[in-house]
């Protein structure tokens, strides 16, 4: 299964090669950081295999700061428009890579499997059904 992506602009293009949907886990993070990142009030990226992920065209910017817990995340973006392609954090950098599901040209071909952080999810929003919920990452 071959997936491609890009930011607003197009001036970064990428590839995602994955044997299947289930390869990826495509889920939705409601805590500070990613309402912050994203801009609104949840994040959705997908993770993947980091050798699954090639750019195709282009180089990102790079941001990396501390998540609040010690840890450093590492978030890539369009140095031109600014879109925001993907992150990992430091203890993930050498196997995962967690794609923002916005960026792919198909983003309905990686249903989400799960929530994070619900315990801080907007009050108005509804709980997704039939996927995992959990109140924070680790449970």
């Amino acid at each position: 299964m071959q997936l491609t992506g890009s930011c607003y602009c197009r001036a970064l293009k990428y590839t995602l090669t994955l044997d299947s949907a289930d390869s990826a886990r495509t889920s939705l993070c409601h805590c500070k950081n990613c309402k912050k990142a994203f801009g609104t009030n949840y994040g959705l990226t997908s993770k993947v295999p980091v050798d699954t992920f090639a750019y195709t065209q282009g180089t990102p910017r790079e941001h990396k700061a501390d998540n609040g817990s010690g840890t450093n995340l590492f978030r890539e973006f369009c140095g031109t428009c600014g879109s925001f392609i993907l992150e990992y954090g430091e203890p993930a950098k050498n196997n995962f890579r967690y794609i923002c599901v916005g960026s792919l040209d198909d983003p309905e071909a990686l249903p989400p499997k799960g929530e994070f952080f619900c315990k801080n999810r907007s009050e108005w929003m509804p709980e997704v059904p039939d996927i995992f919920h959990k109140q924070e990452i680790k449970e």
